[in-house]
């Protein structure tokens, strides 16, 4: 069996930032889902995300996983994006005493992590606050 490698199998959703929506219910996902969680329907379309939310939690990370020691400390939360979705990223470009639950974010395309042994450098979204 073919396995595409996880970098081209979530090329969309992190280069576009796409979720799904359910066109039953109308709930929003990311990442995107192929049935509804909240009323079970098989009904999804793709779905382009806003790019403009705030942050209704966080945390510092101080001591950082493999991987991810180049970058610590390092601000991660969570993002309730103007449409309701909640999406996870990195808060970057700001000192941490400003950030704080409810600041307004903007999510811009940034480098996630470095190519390490598969020179393979990810990209994706992180969030900057806006006020």
């Amino acid at each position: 069996m073919y396995m595409i490698p996880k970098i081209w199998r979530e090329f969309p959703q992190r280069y576009n930032l796409l979720g799904s929506k359910c066109n039953k219910c109308g709930a929003t996902y990311f990442p995107p889902r192929k049935i509804c969680p909240k009323c079970k329907s098989m009904d999804i379309s793709e779905y382009k995300l806003p790019e403009s939310g705030e942050i209704i939690s966080y945390t510092i990370i101080r001591s950082a996983p493999d991987g991810f020691t180049n970058y610590e400390p390092y601000a991660i939360g969570v993002i309730k994006l103007i449409d309701g979705t909640k999406i996870l990223s990195q808060i970057v470009d700001t000192d941490f005493e400003n950030i704080d639950i409810g600041k307004k974010v903007k999510l811009v395309f940034r480098r996630l992590m470095d190519g390490g042994e598969t020179g393979v450098i990810t990209y994706g979204y992180k969030a900057v606050v806006t006020e």
